[in-house]
Formats: structure tokens, sequence, C-alpha cells
């Protein structure tokens, strides 16, 4: 019988599956969405939601940071299944529009990726990084930031009632333009880690 450890193993490697298989599905490789998979994540999912009590901090963690991930990525493929079955993707015919739709989807998949690299980043339990270098400009970058900051003080129990979107976004432009006038650097670099049970911000020079 396999361990906690081993099931949130295949749980992570099931999740990163679903998600090229429903790229292939979307890309027309395949003629089915990958139902057996997404059953296989939904009773593992169910099955640790009811006896939550028998994981370790450490493995709760990891858990709910996996079904997190999961969550998202249900939702993305929600909306391009509704998007599918309304018929609302435009399909374009010859070299010229094709080549048009091509550099559409690949801004869409890029953009996805983004948001799914920080999850499948901290649902892995690594911290989650993030390198500014004009962040007035970079809006996506601090909502994924921020996003991350949230996420893992709410999975360590703090609270974060008191952080607001407004005023992180504005000490993150502060203290990339003060290290970058201190250090006469372009690039800083955001890290959100556990430290001894407490999550830190911190931000690095890059070189």
């Amino acid at each position: 019988m396999a361990t906690i450890d081993e099931e949130l193993a295949q749980f992570e490697r099931d999740i990163r599956q679903l998600k090229i298989e429903y790229d292939q599905f979307f890309g027309g490789g395949r003629k089915r969405p990958p139902t057996e998979i997404e059953w296989r994540l939904e009773q593992l999912v169910r099955r640790y939601g009811e006896r939550g009590g028998d994981l370790k901090l450490a493995q709760r963690f990891r858990f709910n940071n996996l079904t997190q991930t999961y969550a998202k990525y249900k939702d993305i493929f929600r909306k391009r299944m509704k998007q599918k079955e309304e018929g609302t993707v435009q399909r374009h015919f010859g070299a010229a529009a094709k080549a048009i739709e091509a550099a559409r989807a690949k801004a869409h998949a890029e953009a996805e990726g983004q948001e799914a690299a920080a999850a499948e980043s901290q649902a892995a339990g690594a911290p989650f990084r993030m390198t500014c270098s004009e962040p007035e400009q970079e809006a996506d970058k601090l909502e994924q930031l921020y996003q991350a900051l949230v996420s893992a003080k709410e999975q360590a129990g703090e609270d974060t009632a008191k952080l607001t979107r407004e005023g992180f976004n504005e000490f993150v432009k502060q203290k990339t333009r003060e290290l970058q006038k201190q250090k006469n650097c372009k690039d800083v670099e955001y890290v959100v880690e556990v430290v001894g049970g407490q999550v830190k911000l911190k931000a690095f020079v890059k070189s």
C-alpha cells in the first residue's frame, strides 16, 4: 500500500500529466478529454479532504498547495472547454491567418503558464521566485507575487487581513527602485519562502 508521501508525489505527477493531455486535447491531438486522470485526482482530493487529520503539517501544506494548483488548472480547462463547445475559438485559414492564430495561442499559453508555474512552484514546496525590473509596467508579475505571498501566509496560518494589494504593490515598487539605485542594477529578484515556520518575502539583487 502506498504511503501518504508516495500518493502526494503521484498526485503532483497526475496534475502535470492532466495539463499535458488537456493541451493535447485542445490542440487536436486527442479525441477525448483526460477524464480518467481527472477521476483519479478527484478521488484523492476527496479522500484526503476527509482524513486531513492523518496528515502531518508538512504533508497537509503540500496537499493544500497541490489542491490549489489542481483547482486553478480545472478553472482554466473549464473556460477553454466552454469556448470550444460554444465555438468562440476562431479558426483562420491561410498562411498569414494561421500565423496570427499561432501568435495569439502562444501569448495565451504564456499567460496561463506564468500562473501555473507559480502554483506548481508552491505545490512542490519550493520558494516562489519573481524577477522585477520595471514594476510600474509589470502588473502581472506583481499580481503573481502578491498571490504567492497571500497563499503561503494562509497555508502557514498567518493573518493576511492587513496585507492589501495596493500597499504590497507600492512596497515592491519602492523596494525595487531603492535597490536599483543603491546597487546600480536593473533586476531585483523577490522570493517568497517559509523560514522557521514563518513566511518571508526577500529581495535580492540580480547580477
